[in-house]
Formats: structure tokens, C-alpha cells, sequence
């Protein structure tokens, strides 16, 4: 099993056929070089509860995962606090070789995230560090953001939209119509 930075494996043979809890909690190193892979100022907390069970198909783990973290701003690289609240579905489900390993699988509606693991473990940190990330904000804005923005010359999209409308096409038969409509 490869080594993450933050890494719980959970073997296989302590799963059995009822459904077990696990909780899991990142430590500070850990949150530091999750908070760097993720381009992440800072990860001020970390944890997920799961609850596991076996089915036809692997392993499904169900839970929620909290956390605190600091994203920086895309415009102004100011730190943008956010709370993050999750839930999640994972089937994890055996690496295949060979021949298989193109196999499609079947989802049904509630399609859990799919996470192939080798070896006798499942990686519970590496899954809940991996929802953080699907989780986080592409596009942290700090307060500032909007007027950083302005004073770049970058209008709003409600601006653009007016003058597109303005000057667009049919911009020129919207001034014909005004004038047409005062005579």
C-alpha cells in the first residue's frame, strides 16, 4: 500500500457481514502536507466517521467528513476560511489485472465514489483525504476579490452581459426601436 500523508487502512479481514463505525482524525503534520498537496494555506481540522460494510460487489463505506480549512483567494491570495460538511458514499473495490481491468461496473442511481485498493486494506485517510478535495471551493473569493477585480478593469459578468446586448447584433435595431417608438 502506498504511503499518504495521512494513512488509515483498515485491513479487510476485521470487515465483516454487519456494518462497523470508524473514525478517523488527521494530526497536525498530517494537515500541514495535505494542506500543501491540496495548495491549501492551511488545514485547521480534518476528521470523517464511516460506517462500513461488506456487499456483493467490495466494500461500502458510508459517513460524513468535517473540516476546517484556509483556501487562498484566486484573485487576491487572501485566506478564505470555510467550513466544509460532507457526506459521502465509497465503494471500494479490488485492483483487477490483466484481461479485467477495463471491466465496466455497473452504477445504480446512488452511485457511491468508486476507490480500487490492492493488498489486504482499504486506505480510509487517503478516501477522506480525497473527499476534502472534491469538497473544496475551485474558486475561493475573499471579500476583496470584487473590487481588486474592478480596479483591474475586469467588468462583471452583469456588465458584460448589458454591453453585449448593447452592442451585440441586434444592438443598433434596440436603438432604431427607442428612437421609433418616441416619434
Amino acid at each position: 500500500m502506498i504511503q499518504n500523508e495521512f494513512n488509515r487502512p483498515q485491513r479487510l479481514d476485521t470487515i465483516g457481514a454487519g456494518e462497523s463505525q470508524v473514525h478517523v482524525a488527521a494530526e497536525p503534520g498530517e494537515r500541514a502536507a495535505l494542506a500543501a498537496r491540496f495548495g491549501l494555506k492551511a488545514i485547521d481540522s480534518l476528521a470523517a466517521d464511516y460506517r462500513i460494510r461488506r456487499d456483493v460487489q467490495g466494500i461500502v463505506a458510508t459517513g460524513h467528513l468535517s473540516a476546517r480549512v484556509v483556501q487562498a483567494c484566486v484573485i487576491t491570495d487572501d485566506p478564505v476560511p470555510a467550513a466544509i460538511e460532507e457526506d459521502f458514499a465509497i465503494r471500494f473495490l479490488p485492483e483487477t489485472e490483466g484481461e479485467g481491468g477495463d471491466e465496466e461496473i455497473e452504477l445504480s442511481e446512488d452511485a457511491c465514489d468508486i476507490v480500487f485498493y490492492s493488498g489486504g486494506a482499504i486506505d480510509l485517510g487517503e478516501a477522506a483525504a480525497e473527499t476534502l478535495a472534491l469538497a473544496l471551493d475551485p474558486y475561493p473569493r475573499s471579500p476583496a476579490a470584487e473590487a481588486a477585480l474592478r480596479d483591474a478593469g475586469v467588468i462583471s459578468e452583469e456588465e458584460a452581459k448589458r454591453l453585449a446586448e448593447e452592442s451585440g447584433p441586434f444592438g443598433g435595431l434596440a436603438g432604431l426601436r427607442d428612437q421609433l417608438g418616441k416619434g
